[in-house]
């Protein structure tokens, strides 16, 4: 009974005063991370991805192009679900292709239809395994290429050029 008689001991302010400035000190160091590894040049900054574990590749603006460039257009975003068992996965994904002529834009009009669904049935095929690595983003251009040659009928489309992609 006497044990029950005495006040228990509470934390005495200096262990609030710690805790307080460990929160601090962890908020500081998240807040100097975000701006100094986020910087452009530094070595994280191409790193940088989604919010859930997402990715995104950041196009990186290439050197003035010569005067015999090849012309290119852009195609309308694709949003697509990937191959993902649960079916939670998506990517959305932006292109540039080069021509080979000026001429060849006319063609990609007129074959909106046809491209749009190769290219959809291609990214809905991979799953995010598939397409995470860098070298398997290389491999997806080049089949890019060849789905759009086989729907304009001959080599017409010499590169792929993605602008935007997320992959979530």
């Amino acid at each position: 009974m006497a044990d029950d008689d005495k006040p228990k001991k509470k934390g005495g302010i200096l262990k609030w005063i710690l805790i307080l400035l460990m929160l601090l000190a962890l908020a500081g160091g998240g807040v100097w991370y975000y701006f100094f590894s986020t910087l452009p040049g530094s070595k994280n900054a191409a790193a940088a991805s989604v919010a859930g574990g997402g990715t995104v590749t950041k196009t990186v603006a290439a050197p003035s192009a010569p005067s015999n460039a090849l012309p290119t257009k852009e195609l309308k975003p694709f949003l697509v679900n990937l191959a993902d068992p649960l079916g939670k996965r998506y990517i959305k994904l932006t292109f540039e292709v080069e021509m080979s002529g000026p001429q060849v834009g006319a063609e990609l009009d007129a074959q909106n239809a046809r491209i749009r669904d190769a290219v959809i049935m291609l990214l809905s095929s991979k799953t995010y395994a598939d397409l995470a690595p860098t070298e398997s983003k290389l491999v997806l251009q080049n089949e890019l290429v060849d789905r759009l040659n086989k729907i304009l009928g001959g080599p017409k489309i010499t590169r792929v050029f993605f602008t935007d992609m997320v992959i979530q």
